[in-house]
């Protein structure tokens, strides 16, 4: 869906792309698919919008969708040891600053397996993972099944040198990882082509993607169809021309990272066919027809704007969420907050209730607080380019996602 509202603190009238979740009542043509008709799901980073990225508990949330795999990001520490974490620094999800004071910013090759043992990487998302720790490669072929396997991306092989030849190991040779691969369970990725093409050689056996930021010419594709079986993109890059051209190719087409149903939809009308995103639990629910989010009180994100005429952050007129309450009865959405796909927390303040059909909008800067109006007084949040964003309860519960 596409809404217009009339922004009240600036007087401008804002379109805003993108949709709130679809719940049972607006289910889509892909809500309640079969099984054998609904696209590869993949859990972005386990689960990185219900959990901590790249931990066990995000791998269990993961599991527990019900989704075909989830993504996990590898690296070699400083002593060799394959361990998953995303970033090429520990700074925006532990707590290296305590820890190692000087070196929040270091290369997070540049630490030791011990080193990493040491590094807290749940609580930057919320005080119920506190203590979460540095994955192994080994602990996700622990936490998969044979039902939900494993995609494993190869982050910056270039700070890993190596680390083609450690994961093919890995493949070869744990029990583990050998029960998986044998049941189709894993599939290897990444940006860097020279990195896959080495994996393939190694690992001729294990399914292959090739990651772009846009999809490549014809002539690339060809290329890559030597040694990769599909080709994973931004979403919000993808149009009709692309797919046609990958799967010209003799290639599959995968998109990252869908966090709303609507934008889903829209991928699976172009004919994508992998389907990667932060929130499988409620992906996963969509596609065989139940509510991605029950138990929901009728309050869902109308919109965002990403980018605001002049600063993002100016007082008063700055980017900002709209809310809605879409239910029959008044919610107090006090304590309610949005978080965004890098993490970023907007908060609602008390004494916030939202009759029937009325919008809230929660800014990320300054400015005087209103009846429809509610200020941040932090920095920028939001994404230009397009953003994600979930909506949580005071007590914890998505009540909803929505993408941009």
């Amino acid at each position: 869906m596409t809404r217009t509202l009339t922004a009240a603190a600036t007087g401008a009238v804002v379109l805003l792309a993108g949709a709130a979740g679809a719940h049972a009542a607006d289910a889509g043509p892909s809500a309640g698919l079969p099984e054998r008709e609904q696209p590869v799901l993949i859990g972005h980073r386990g689960a990185a919008g219900t959990a901590p990225e790249n931990t066990v508990a995000a791998f269990k949330d993961g599991r527990a969708s019900g989704a075909d795999f989830f993504e996990i990001d590898v690296q070699l520490s400083a002593d060799g040891v394959p361990f998953l974490f995303h970033d090429n620094t520990p700074a925006r999800t532990t707590n290296a600053a305590e820890v190692f004071p000087g070196r929040e910013d270091d290369p997070i090759t540049s630490f030791t397996w011990d080193e990493l043992q040491q590094l807290d990487v749940g609580s930057y998302f919320s005080a119920k993972y506190a203590g979460e720790r540095i994955p192994h490669l080994d602990d996700a072929a622990r936490i998969a099944t044979t039902q939900t396997g494993v995609y494993i991306e190869i982050k910056s092989p270039q700070n890993s040198p190596g680390v083609e030849a450690v994961v093919a190991d890995a493949l070869h040779g744990d029990p583990g990882w050998k029960k998986l691969v044998a049941a189709g369970k894993v599939e290897v990725l990444g940006f860097d082509a020279a990195s896959n093409a080495r994996f393939a050689e190694l690992a001729p056996e294990i399914p292959l993607q090739q990651l772009a930021g846009t999809v490549p010419g014809e002539a690339e594709l060809e290329r890559l169809a030597g040694f990769v079986d599909s080709v994973g993109t931004n979403y919000r890059t993808l149009d009709q021309a692309a797919v046609d051209r990958v799967q010209a190719a003799g290639l599959e087409v995968g998109v990252y990272t869908v966090n709303a149903v609507d934008e889903m939809e829209r991928a699976l009308a172009l004919g994508v066919e992998r389907i990667t995103g932060d929130f499988p639990i409620q992906l996963e629910r969509y596609l065989d027809g139940r509510d991605p989010f029950p138990g929901g009180r009728g309050v869902s994100i109308q919109g965002a704007v990403n980018d605001a005429p002049g600063s993002d952050t100016q007082d008063q007129h700055g980017e900002h969420v709209v809310i809605v309450n879409e239910g029959a009865a008044p919610v107090d959405v006090s304590g309610y907050y949005l978080r965004d796909a890098a993490n970023n927390v907007l908060s609602i303040g008390e004494g916030y209730v939202l009759e029937p059909g009325e919008t809230l909008r929660v800014y990320s800067a300054s400015g005087t607080d209103a009846d429809d109006a509610y200020y941040n007084h932090g920095g920028a949040v939001l994404n230009n380019g397009g953003d994600s964003l979930g909506l949580w309860s005071a007590e914890g519960r998505l009540l909803d996602t929505f993408g941009n």
